[in-house]
């Protein structure tokens, strides 16, 4: 194959699907290996035949690559990568019956039930106390929880209706906007602030889960929690024309 550059590196790592198997396995393979000897060795991956397999290279993105046709040619002059994926069709093999979970029988067991077995999950973080089975750290996340929700209430006290603010949400570019509503609401808990944004920026027009928190153009509207709020002598964003532009 004209123009292509065969890597260096004797080994490449794929994942294999077949017809029968779209989740894969992954494998490694000489670059040496001739197509052939690829796909005898992939009968035991597939269950496909080689005589009769069909091989195609994708990206993990499932782009297409190209089709691995020269049974004669080697795995290292097709331009495979190191995380591409190996398809293998077969006509002779079915899809997997069980990627439908309807069919496939469901196992259930009451909590009493769970709670009595030695070999769950809930069993092991029980007996090493992890989790919700350590009543220190319990106590401990109860009390920062505390401590966060009253700077909520402490921070929501000192914001007023139609106060300008900017919206400062971590990695989120900052927003400004006016102050609409404070206070406790249906969707969440604690206590929100309902900004109507200068530009479109938000979700909503002041409206969440059929309740009306306050009034805006639909986009404008949004909520934030209290910390991220910050109010002060913010002008309205805008566009900005100079006289000669206008």
């Amino acid at each position: 194959m004209a123009g292509i550059t065969v890597s260096s590196n004797p080994l490449v790592s794929v994942l294999v699907t077949s017809t029968a198997n779209p989740y894969g396995v992954e494998r490694r393979f000489e670059r040496g290996l001739t197509i052939a000897g690829l796909k005898t060795k992939l009968e035991l991956v597939t269950g496909a035949f080689s005589q009769t397999m069909k091989l195609t290279a994708f990206t993990a993105e499932n782009k297409l690559v190209c089709a691995l046709d020269n049974d004669d040619a080697l795995l290292g002059s097709y331009p495979i990568d190191d995380g591409m994926i190996l398809h293998a069709e077969d006509s002779n093999l079915k899809p997997d019956e069980y990627s439908d979970t309807s069919k496939v029988e469901k196992f259930e067991i009451s909590d009493e039930e769970y709670k009595k077995r030695q070999d769950t999950v809930r069993a092991f973080k029980e007996k090493n106390k992890l989790g919700r089975f350590n009543e220190e750290e319990m106590k401990k996340k109860e009390e920062e929880l505390k401590i966060k929700e009253a700077a909520e209430e402490e921070k929501a006290k000192s914001i007023k209706i139609d106060d300008r603010c900017e919206v400062r949400v971590p990695g989120q570019p900052a927003r400004r906007g006016a102050v609409k509503y404070v206070g406790t609401t249906d969707f969440k808990p604690g206590y929100w602030v309902g900004v109507q944004y200068d530009e479109p920026h938000g979700k909503n027009n002041g409206t969440v889960e059929g309740r009306k928190y306050f009034e805006c153009p639909d986009k404008y509207g949004g909520f934030v929690r209290p910390t991220h709020v910050e109010v002060g002598d913010f002008p309205e964003e805008g566009l900005n024309f100079d006289e000669d532009e206008m």
